[in-house]
């Protein structure tokens, strides 16, 4: 059951291990990475309530390795300057080397924020994550972005910067509360739809169950998902082509939770679900996809519990299409003033395309506002 991903990178290569009780053994799987037995975790308060920290405290001890630990309050909101500051002041005051390595216990905060501070502090520090969510373990946690947020938008201050090793253990998902569990799903049905429909289809087959906790469908789900960005990082480690790919379903989810104010209101995951069924609703209004592929891929995010469309995010009847496509236009992919957009030919055949025009956007954007939210 238990699986190992190679992320192929030449001498910055490094496996991602996806299996249940990966924890407890932590400690025999960093052990060899280590140039002195000394690490630092950096976790959140709300995993710090959890068993997991203490997991690996003592899977660490068990191996002759010290450690100190640096807890942040949680949320999005850490992903700021000022959140990057109070880690990277934490960890100087800990006195790190730089031959140190840090360990990120937690979500896609935390590894943002954590490989973020180990890019730039004492110029490049080696870094270590232990994804404690769905949603880190098939995406976030792997590939080497790191980011902070702005005021103008999400994850626009960061660094590439590889992780030595991940460490995905399906049995920390069971503390997740079942909102957070089910955004990170959208990631998992991400990897199908831009590159793999027979994985789509197992998801639909699957989906259910995995989310209510078979261990076996989450291994191969986690699994499979990192096959696919590992082969994608290794081609496109800085995202000058294919890697973009990933990004199906973020230039609408990044700019809905501008709008929403990175908060509680749109998760990022739920971002990402919203805006991969407007993806695929832009696809069809442009000619490229069968229009009955957006409506079967809201059944099955709707029966998942993740917001489907626009009208189902908080708030919705406030947002305006100017607005959001204000918000689209400091995303990442914009070249030469023009945005880029993930678009789809078929489920399991995404595309690049920077030749949608803003007036096409405002449309689907306006039709799909006035659709009933019932």
């Amino acid at each position: 059951m238990s699986r190992k991903v190679r992320v192929a990178l030449g001498d910055r290569a490094y496996d991602i291990l996806v299996d249940t009780g990966l924890i407890q053994k932590a400690g025999e799987h960093i052990a060899p990475l280590l140039r002195r037995p000394f690490a630092v975790i950096v976790t959140d308060e709300n995993v710090a309530a959890t068993p997991h920290l203490q997991a690996l405290r003592r899977a660490l001890a068990q191996k002759n390795i010290g450690c100190e630990t640096v807890i942040l309050p949680p949320g999005e909101s850490q992903k700021s300057y000022a959140g990057f500051e109070r880690l990277c002041e934490a960890l100087l005051a800990l006195k790190v080397e730089r031959r140190d390595h840090l360990i990120a216990l937690g979500g896609g905060v935390i590894g943002d924020l954590v490989g973020f501070a180990a890019a730039v502090l004492r110029r490049g520090m080696d870094f270590i994550q232990v994804p404690t969510t769905l949603l880190a373990q098939v995406d976030s946690s792997v590939g080497g972005k790191t980011a902070i947020n702005s005021r103008q938008g999400k994850n626009l201050i960061g660094a590439f910067h590889q992780p030595r090793l991940v460490l995905a253990d399906v049995d920390l998902l069971a503390t997740l509360p079942a909102r957070e569990l089910r955004a990170g799903y959208a990631e998992v049905v991400k990897y199908g739809l831009l590159g793999d429909a027979d994985f789509y289809a197992w998801l639909e087959r699957n989906g259910a169950a995995l989310l209510a906790g078979d261990a076996a469908l989450r291994i191969e789900a986690v699994a499979r998902c990192c096959m696919h960005k590992a082969r994608i990082v290794a081609a496109d480690e800085r995202e000058e082509g294919e890697r973009a790919l990933l990004n199906l379903g973020h230039t609408f989810g990044h700019a809905l939770e501008a709008e929403t104010g990175y908060s509680q209101r749109l998760l990022h995951g739920e971002g990402v679900a919203v805006g991969m069924a407007l993806a695929f609703r832009l696809s069809a209004r442009l000619g490229l996809c069968d229009a009955a592929l957006a409506p079967r891929i809201e059944r099955h995010l709707s029966a998942s519990g993740l917001p489907a469309r626009l009208t189902d995010v908080e708030g919705a009847r406030s947002f305006t299409p100017a607005v959001l496509l204000e918000h689209m236009k400091q995303d990442k992919k914009v070249r030469d003033g023009h945005l880029v957009f993930i678009l789809a030919e078929a489920i399991g055949q995404a595309i690049q395309r920077n030749d949608v025009t803003p007036a096409a956007v405002e449309a689907l954007l306006a039709e799909q506002l006035a659709r009933s939210a019932t």
